[in-house]
Order: C-alpha cells, then structure tokens, then sequence
C-alpha cells in the first residue's frame, strides 16, 4: 500500500539529540540574560555607591585634608603680616617667645618669634628640618605648624590661629573663666587634650615627644575643644628650667640626663589634670605633694575646686583623680602611657554625654 505523502520516523537517538540541542539553546539563551542582568545590577550599583559616597563623605574626627610641610616665609613676610612685630598684636608670651597675631595670604595666624637668647644657644641646630617635621602632624586635638622663618638671630614659628585662650587662662587668670569651665567641660577638656598627646606620641612616625605638658600649652578653641600646642620645641632650650618646673618628674633633671620622653610628657599631663580637678596653680612641684595624699585618703570635697558645685555624682571625678595620680605618683617605668590614659579618660567623657 502507497501513501501520497511519505512520513518520516526518527530513531530515539535521533530524537534525544533534538532534545539534547534544544535544550543547550534554551540554556544559553538563559546564561546569557542571566549575566546580562547581573552586570546591568553592578553597574547601577556602582553608580549609586558613588553618588552616595559623593554626597555624603563620611566624616570623623581623624578625616582630615592631607598637609604639605610647612612653608617657609621670609623675615620680610612675617614682619609685613605682624605690622613689624608691633606689641599690640601680642596675644601671648612664654619661655619659648613671643606670639603674635598675623595676617599671611589673608589668613589669620600665630607667629612665635623665639627669643633671641635661646637662637644665639642654638645658631647651629637644624632648626628648620625639625619644624618641617613636626609641620607634618594633624589633628583636631593639637595646633597644626604651618610654616616658618629663619634669619641671622631670628627663628620664627607659624601656627594655625585659635584664639590664644589658654586652660591656664581659664583657669588661674580670667574671673570668668571658672563659670565657663564647669565639671562636664573641664572633663571634654582633658580627654581632648590626651587624646592630642595620645596622637603625638602614637600617631606619628617618628613618635613626637612634647617636652613640656603644662595648662598654658593646651589651648582652648570657642567650642571648648583643647588643642595641645608648642609640642616638640625642647631643643630649642634643653637646658631651661623657667617654665617647666612643677610640670616635670625628677628624672628630667637627673645627672643622667634623662631629659624631656613620653614618661615625663605624661607626668605634666598628670598634673594638668590635678590643676583641672583643684583649680590650684602647680608651683615647684607642691600640688602633687598637696594633691596625692588627699587622692589617697578619698577627700574629695578638700581636692576638688571649691568655686564649682561639688557635683552630686562625683565617680567621673574620683577615677580622673586616681588616673592624674597614677601619672604622678609612680616612676617612669611605673606609669601609664598616654594612650591607657586618653582610653579612661574617652570612656568617662562617653558617660557623661549619655
């Protein structure tokens, strides 16, 4: 029997390779829209981590600009910016120089002229390699060098300007100063400024030492932020004693000449913190003699500034008194560092903001 239309009967092989290759095409045809979306969603996630990273920097204390090194200015310059050292632009004075208020590239800033008896000392020393150096250091908690100025018996030191307000001027000299500066402050203060010294001895590479930690080198900004200032110009008096007598252990003194380290930073640090507890000047060393017994013997209410409240919880206080006595109290080897420190003193801050 004949048919008028021939039918075709596949083997199974045949039909299984059919399968087979239609389903390879259904298969790439689903890797590749699989791969197409996956990077079109990169692709847009990208974008919007970049629009959001572009919009919203993220922003903490340590997230500063990079800084060059200090910029050298000519005596000419600084002599224009200060009205030729003129005493009205005098904002501050210490054992170091004098500071003034300058104008440079319609910018305010600090100038410190050095006094000419310790640039005569030091006529050979490498004056500007180390302020180069020590320009290099930023942070919210520490006077940034920006710059300097040399000449035969001149050394000139630029500084960001911050308005020159003292802790000591807080609290030993302005009659106000004490009712600005109440217990929560005076706490902001001190975990500020550690965290500065914390940041310079640290931090930096090579580590900084300050060589005279003392209240009228921690500065007060106008939101009560302590920026540590002056840090690493020992060599420019090794061997002065005005001004740092009272802020110094007695192994800065020894014979051995042990002279200005993070150990003996610490210690000053020790006893700003017993004159930001009491209120009392330090004086040839008698506050650490006056304040240890009474840190020793938990008499708080004879320790603590009688010109603020007694605060009605006094624990913040109490371990900031026992922190200020383990920096005084013990010898080099014995004391903390700075950064053990700055962690208790973080931590008591972080409890009073909440």
């Amino acid at each position: 029997m004949t048919s008028s239309s021939s039918i075709q009967i596949l083997s199974p092989l045949q039909t299984l390779q059919i399968k087979t290759v239609k389903m390879s095409h259904t298969q790439d045809i689903v890797y590749c829209f699989v791969m197409v979306s996956l990077s079109i969603s990169l692709i847009i996630l990208g974008i919007v981590l970049y629009l959001i990273c572009k919009k919203r920097p993220v922003e903490s204390e340590e997230s500063l600009p990079i800084k060059l090194c200090a910029r050298a200015y000519t005596l000419t310059d600084i002599d224009a910016a200060t009205d030729g050292f003129n005493h009205r632009r005098i904002v501050g004075q210490g054992h170091l120089g004098t500071v003034y208020a300058a104008v440079l590239e319609e910018k305010v800033a600090a100038v410190k002229r050095i006094h000419p008896r310790l640039v005569l000392s030091n006529a050979g020393f490498g004056f500007s390699t180390v302020i180069k150096s020590l320009s290099l250091a930023q942070h919210p908690h520490i006077v940034s060098i920006i710059g300097f100025s040399e000449a035969p018996g001149e050394r000139i030191i630029v500084m960001d300007f911050v308005g020159m307000v003292s802790l000591d001027f807080y609290l030993h000299q302005n009659p106000d100063g004490v009712s600005l500066l109440d217990w929560s402050h005076r706490l902001r203060i001190a975990a500020g400024a550690a965290r500065g010294l914390e940041y310079l001895h640290e931090g930096m590479v090579p580590n900084i030492v300050h060589g005279c930690i003392k209240a009228s080198n921690i500065l007060i900004d106008a939101k009560f932020c302590a920026r540590v200032c002056d840090y690493g110009l020992s060599f420019l008096a090794p061997q002065e004693r005005k001004g740092l007598i009272g802020y110094v252990d007695d192994e800065y003194w020894s014979n051995k000449g042990c002279g200005p380290c993070k150990e003996s930073d610490v210690y000053g640090f020790g006893v700003v913190l017993l004159e930001i507890l009491s209120g009392r000047v330090s004086e040839d060393g008698l506050l650490v003699k006056w304040a240890l017994p009474l840190i020793k013997e938990m008499k708080f209410s004879e320790l603590l500034d009688p010109r603020q409240v007694f605060p009605s919880d006094v624990k913040p206080l109490v371990r900031m008194a026992k922190v200020a006595s383990s920096c005084v109290g013990n010898s080099r080897t014995s004391r903390p560092s700075i950064g053990q420190v700055a962690t208790i003193l973080n931590s008591l801050e972080m409890e009073l903001r909440v």
